[in-house]
């Protein structure tokens, strides 16, 4: 179905972008009083940043991306224009496989890029340098952009910065129109033959999963249909693990869930144990997918690009490219609507969550780097308001236009082109432009930072059904599914929490994982008379596992962040 095909990734892309960092016209200035804005520091002029390479020398930036991707084309439009204009030989290695094993092999040969996307373990293994005086001496730019979150950016236990948030730091006015988190999501074609229901509950959910299935065994092309499926694959076991902290009313904490102010581990416990019941029934009536516990992520994206799979619970980034072929080829009955569900009716739903920075993210400079100046003065200019707008909205007048009243918009044309991955591949920077930091929110203008969130761009773009099914529902957006978040805790979430490699914490969460990537699949996989033995096998071997000193080390940061990041 042309979903990101192992023998289509790259190993290692060397990208010639000729490009020679003279910063001056790109780099940004002081911020007013210290808040985020997106036009100071896009508007201003820095002297620090007119001598990043004033001698115009080509240099190269080898970087490693942590996620999957496919290689842009050669000729790639926009990697060409920061070609002709910035400066740099990007040599990128993309992902293959598994990522733990890739910086294991990393950690141990001793030997990184200069630019690499986070994980803590290279901290511990003492891979990144600190950067908070390279941002404070050559990065105006990143520091009017991370001003509001800088104390939350410091690695608790030596107060240095690593990682640049490549996630959740926002300016201006903010339109929150699609919806990227956590959800129960759903075929739209279930949902219109259904009549538009709303499925408050984990059982009304599956009710219309089970109905529809039984009505449609397979697709319109004759391929049996996957009621339910779900991901356990390197990093990205959240699918399969984070549902029950949701369906009880919790937002994201990733393993623990947080209540009145202690956080506990609830893999073992009996709110999980509902979930994984239930989906032990779906197994036991042939609508749970028999390959979802050994499939990995690519097979994972091309099995919903082929529009069989009628739900499953993660969060909508990790699936997109999947879905994003589906709408390539017009099937947006096959696409997905996400819903908040929770077990009983009475339970308040929280998925939607307030933005956050997205911290242990995004990307960092390696001890081996030769030249981290010039890198974080690349990284510099990119977060100037001009280019931001380039890597995200495209050129003016190929990409988007501008209308009288100076909002950016597309033509149906550009539009079109913005659902094509081929396209994608020759006229977008997105892989480097994901793990990059980027304005959230709008710029100076007016204009939102990205075309989904531009209120009228974001309600013409949609296509027919969309717009049909927003009206049944008598919605505007796709956040309109959830509650309104609430603010978030000061210490949430507890899933960025540094464990620290080699700790009692991290050996106690890296058991856990490898308990429940055993014994769930198992307890899914038995005879329903069997599913209770196993899960006690399950119980059992957590008992043998030091959870506690997992917990401290959550509650310790927990604490931490509430002393030392409140009113900061």
């Amino acid at each position: 179905m042309g979903v990101m095909k192992r023998k289509t990734l790259l190993t290692t892309m060397s990208l010639t972008l000729a490009l020679s960092l003279t910063l001056a016209g790109c780099s940004g200035g002081n911020n007013n009083n210290g808040k985020e804005s997106p036009t100071a520091s896009s508007n201003a002029t820095s002297g620090s940043a007119n001598t990043a390479t004033d001698k115009k020398e080509q240099i190269t930036i080898s970087a490693f991306l942590g996620s999957p991707s496919q290689a842009p084309t050669a000729d790639n439009r926009i990697y060409k224009k920061i070609q002709d204009e910035l400066g740099v030989k990007l040599n990128m290695e993309m992902l293959v496989g598994d990522l733990q094993q890739k910086l294991g092999v990393m950690i141990a040969g001793g030997e990184y890029p200069d630019l690499i996307t986070a994980d803590t373990k290279l901290v511990a293994a003492k891979a990144v340098i600190p950067l908070e005086d390279l941002i404070e001496q050559y990065a105006p730019n990143l520091k009017a952009h991370y001003a509001g979150v800088w104390n939350k950016m410091k690695d608790s236990s030596d107060g240095h910065i690593y990682w640049l948030p490549n996630y959740g730091v926002q300016q201006g006015e903010v339109h929150s129109n699609s919806y990227s988190g956590p959800a129960f999501w759903i075929q739209k074609d279930i949902l219109k033959e259904a009549g538009y229901p709303t499925p408050k509950t984990l059982d009304e959910y599956l009710t219309l999963i089970r109905n529809y299935a039984a009505k449609h065994p397979t697709t319109s092309d004759g391929q049996p249909t996957i009621g339910f499926t779900t991901l356990a694959f390197d990093w990205r076991t959240f699918g399969l693990l984070n549902a029950p902290e949701h369906l009880t009313g919790h937002p994201n904490d990733g393993g623990v869930v947080v209540d009145n102010d202690v956080a506990s581990v609830f893999a073992d416990k009996d709110i999980a144990k509902r979930y994984y019941k239930e989906l032990n029934g779906l197994y036991n009536e042939g609508l749970m997918d028999k390959e979802a516990f050994v499939q990995n992520y690519d097979q994972y994206l091309a099995k919903i690009s082929t529009g069989r799979v009628l739900g499953m619970f993660d969060q909508h980034w990790n699936f997109q490219a999947g879905e994003d072929t589906l709408v390539s080829q017009n099937k947006i009955g096959e696409t997905y609507v996400g819903f908040p569900l929770v077990y009983d009716a009475g339970t308040k739903d929280y998925y939607w969550d307030r933005a956050l920075p997205n911290l242990n993210n995004g990307f960092g400079i390696s001890k081996d780097a030769k030249d981290p100046v010039a890198i974080i003065k690349f990284l510099d200019a990119l977060m100037s308001e001009e280019w931001q707008k380039t890597l995200s909205w495209g050129e003016e007048g190929v990409d988007y236009m501008v209308g009288d009243d100076g909002k950016f918009y597309r033509t149906e044309e550009q539009r079109k082109q913005q659902q094509d991955p081929t396209w994608k591949l020759a006229n977008k920077a997105d892989a480097f432009y994901a793990a990059s930091p980027k304005m959230e929110g709008s710029f100076s203008d007016g204009n939102a930072t990205d075309a989904g969130s531009q209120p009228q761009e974001f309600y013409d773009s949609l296509k027919p059904e969309d717009k049909e099914l927003l009206d049944a529902y008598k919605f505007k957006t796709w956040t309109d599914f959830f509650s309104a978040p609430p603010e978030n805790r000061v210490d949430y979430p507890a899933w960025q929490v540094d464990l620290i490699d080699g700790s009692d914490a991290s050996v106690a969460n890296k058991k856990m994982t490898d308990s429940s990537l055993k014994f769930l699949p198992k307890a899914i996989m038995a005879k329903p008379e069997k599913f209770d033995a196993v899960w006690q096998e399950y119980v059992n071997d957590y008992k043998k596992i030091n959870v506690k000193a997992y917990e401290d080390r959550i509650n310790e940061q927990l604490q931490w962040r509430t002393q030392n990041w409140t009113s900061k």
